[in-house]
């Protein structure tokens, strides 16, 4: 398949400014395009990967990525899929985030290719010596009001009589469009991809284009990444599933995705991976013939987590999660314990209460919540359904000392299948 039709495969291509014409310019050889990254934040989120993969799709079949970071569209914000102003980040702020995401760009792109490498521009760096007047004169009289307005970003905002839209992020299409005009001029590019809700954004930079240079070029959008009931694609429980360990660890990330719904699989392997055709159908068919196996869930997860994090991160996640499912502790890592103690429920004892002969076993069940009574903690030692880090207990007279303690701090209690408790030894408490 050449890179279009991979895309419409995968599920990646929405709309075209002219597909037949971009389909002609592909097979006559390598073109360079670009992606534009707002820094909202000083992390790119889930959602970011979907355009950021594709920049990376596109330089796999020998054609030069642009990653943009918008140091200065940043300052504005993109009203797109907005319903209301978004708040206004400080230069200092953007700068910050600007830096912390060229680092995560790097990881996805390869910009020692020797033939087409990958670059990382920042508009900031066109767009300040720009004076207002210069700007109005030289841009804003090739787009009409009119046309402005007729765009869905810009009309959805002014049918809301609340909230409406500001200059300031109205004059954003004419900022995004002016990106496309430099890179055009500068550095050849021909090609701008986004999101289906960067539509008009693109096509604007499109009409610059002609009108300024007299030159063709294309827009190419990718779907919104949504769940099977309609919602936005990213988001956990806890929020947005961030790409910076520090906001969203390693753990918790691949648990995003080993989690995901059996409708979404086949979708977010296409999407999201870089498995081919034939490793995917083949997917598809083991979770049709053997769903509980969840196959296609950890070959997602693994892919995506080590595309974001590397495979070692990935393997201390996987790791962490087989502990939840009864794997051996044995040589495991603190930092892989420590994945578990924010997923788990955590209750706190006193280091003198595991010394000399230790406390009963019968009697921390209780104290951690996971008996009602002594009685019936002897029940379940008895039957078997009791453990102490994934060890079965070896009878209700057990007692724990700080030698069973998991770096000389945790354990480990779990009775039945998923039902845990990490016991934390605490110096200064006197009791759980």
């Amino acid at each position: 398949m050449n890179i279009l039709d991979e895309l419409r495969w995968r599920g990646l291509f929405a709309d075209c400014t002219d597909t037949d014409a971009l389909t002609t310019r592909l097979a006559a050889g390598p073109l360079t395009l670009y992606c534009g990254f707002d820094p909202t934040a000083d992390t790119l989120h889930v959602g970011n990967l979907v355009p950021l993969l594709c920049l990376r799709r596109f330089q796999l079949a020998g054609n030069i990525p642009i990653a943009l970071g918008g140091g200065a569209t940043g300052m504005i914000g993109d009203p797109s899929g907005r319903s209301a102003e978004r708040n206004l980040l400080t230069s200092e702020v953007l700068q910050h985030n600007i830096a912390s995401i060229k680092g995560q760009l790097a990881r996805f792109l390869d910009f020692d290719a020797p033939s087409n490498p990958a670059r990382l521009v920042d508009n900031y760096d066109w767009f300040s010596p720009i004076s207002y007047l210069e700007f109005l004169r030289d841009v804003g009289k090739h787009f009409t009001v009119n046309w402005m307005i007729a765009k869905e970003s810009v009309r959805s905002r002014m049918e809301d009589r609340d909230n409406g839209i500001s200059y300031t992020e109205f004059s954003y299409m004419l900022l995004q469009a002016y990106d496309f005009y430099y890179l055009r001029k500068e550095m050849t590019c021909e090609l701008q991809i986004g999101a289906t809700d960067q539509w008009g954004n693109i096509t604007a930079g499109s009409e610059l284009c002609r009108r300024r240079l007299g030159t063709t070029v294309w827009g190419l959008t990718l779907p919104l990444l949504t769940k099977a009931d309609g919602t936005k694609y990213g988001k956990s429980a806890s929020g947005a599933v961030w790409l910076d360990p520090k906001r969203t660890s390693p753990y918790r990330f691949y648990q995003f995705f080993v989690q995901s719904d059996d409708r979404d699989i086949i979708k977010l392997l296409k999407v999201l991976t870089f498995l081919s055709q034939e490793e995917i159908v083949a997917l598809e068919s083991e979770l049709a013939a053997n769903p509980g196996a969840r196959a296609p869930h950890k070959a997602l997860a693994r892919a995506v987590t080590d595309l974001v994090h590397g495979e070692a991160a990935t393997s201390e996640a996987i790791r962490a999660s087989e502990i939840l499912f009864g794997g051996d502790l044995t040589g495991v890592e603190e930092s892989t314990f420590n994945e578990l103690l924010g997923e788990v429920p955590t209750q706190f004892v006193a280091a003198n209460r595991l010394g000399n002969e230790g406390m009963p076993l019968t009697e921390l069940l209780v104290e951690a919540g996971l008996c009602a009574s002594k009685g019936q903690a002897r029940t379940d030692i008895q039957g078997g359904g009791v453990s102490v880090n994934n060890v079965r207990s070896i009878g209700a007279q057990q007692h724990l000392t700080s030698t069973d303690l998991l770096f000389g701090q945790h354990l480990l209690l779990r009775k039945g299948k998923r039902n845990y408790v990490v016991v934390t030894v605490k110096k200064d408490s006197a009791t759980l």
